[in-house]
């Protein structure tokens, strides 16, 4: 089990650090989306919410607001 350990620090190192991103992100958006803000990004009060972008993240049938 050590030899194996030892012989894959390099791969074990780079996962760790691919964890933590990815638990960051997640970690982020869940706050963002406690809050209130809008996962895209974006600000929908220069358009209404009926540009394209608005439309396709927070649909465009409600106001831009998903």
């Amino acid at each position: 089990m050590i030899d194996w350990i030892v012989s894959n620090t390099g791969t074990l190192i780079v996962l760790t650090i691919l964890v933590l991103i990815v638990s960051a992100a997640v970690f982020v958006m869940v706050r963002d989306k406690k809050k209130g803000r809008h996962l895209c990004g974006g600000s929908c009060k220069g358009c209404s919410g009926n540009c394209a972008a608005c439309s396709s993240c927070h649909g465009a049938a409600n106001g831009g607001d998903k």
